[in-house]
């Protein structure tokens, strides 16, 4: 598997520094958060995109994939959802990543069935531009379909190779499912894996890869039974909390914490 970092654990840092990182700390692919605070997002030109890029091959580091965060199960009209995947999933075309990021987004004045629909016909929708493009739209474990079991009753019915999934750990967790069961309901979806640690259910600081409580082992597991040879992703969450450790200085004892979970797994 090849191991990646995202840009919300090192908020607003410029990507030369980003990269620095991943070529020190020996990460092969690198998730980038599309927000207008972020040095990538839809909003840069053609001309910038392309200098990103070349950033990226220059150093032989992978965008892996572009985090947007359009709510497809929001309510509201399908238009303005559509559009903002559509511009995220040109700027992952225009960077050369595989994959664009949503999230769920329902909220608890819809029923889940109105919820469900609502997502599976936006990405339906979306998933022909996908296509033409080249780009895997991923729909995150996460809010209002935290669960495995939760996601497939969106991806089953899009039905689409241009539409899939992203395990966060943290949520699957924290809906009651276990790895395997996740696992087993988006293993045709999947996309690629995001991968955390944190102290409790009630205390969702984020903390380097091994020191809480999510079962990042048995995850590692039961993905190298089944074969999977994907992206695992750390997902550190700085952004939204201050006071955690930055994360440069927990990156080399990351990858190695990985590295051995893949090497006694394997």
């Amino acid at each position: 598997m090849k191991l990646a970092f995202s840009t919300l654990g090192v908020p607003g840092l410029p990507l030369s520094d980003v990269l620095r990182l991943a070529t020190t700390y020996g990460y092969h692919g690198v998730e980038l958060r599309a927000d207008p605070e972020e040095p990538v997002h839809p909003g840069l030109d053609l001309a910038q995109r392309a200098e990103v890029a070349a950033e990226f091959k220059a150093a032989k580091v992978e965008v892996l994939g572009v985090a947007g965060y359009a709510r497809v199960a929001a309510p509201g009209d399908d238009a303005p959802v559509i559009e903002e995947i559509r511009r995220l999933l040109d700027l992952a075309r225009d960077l050369g990543a595989p994959f664009v990021r949503v999230f769920p987004g329902g909220t608890p004045e819809q029923s889940r069935e109105e919820a469900d629909a609502t997502a599976a016909r936006r990405l339906g929708t979306a998933a022909e531009y996908a296509a033409d493009l080249g780009v895997r739209i991923l729909l995150e474990t996460h809010d209002s379909h935290r669960t495995g079991a939760d996601a497939i009753r969106v991806l089953g019915p899009v039905g689409h190779r241009h539409v899939g999934a992203l395990w966060d750990v943290m949520h699957t967790w924290l809906g009651g499912e276990q790895p395997a069961e996740t696992y087993a309901a988006l293993s045709p979806y999947l996309g690629y894996v995001q991968v955390k640690d944190i102290a409790s259910a009630d205390d969702t600081t984020p903390l380097r890869l091994g020191a809480g409580v999510l079962p990042l082992t048995e995850c590692v597991d039961v993905l190298c039974r089944n074969g999977w040879d994907g992206w695992l992703c750390w997902e550190y969450e700085k952004r939204w909390y201050e006071a955690a450790t930055p994360l440069p200085e927990l990156l080399r004892a990351g990858h190695d914490h990985l590295a051995r979970l893949l090497n006694d797994s394997a």
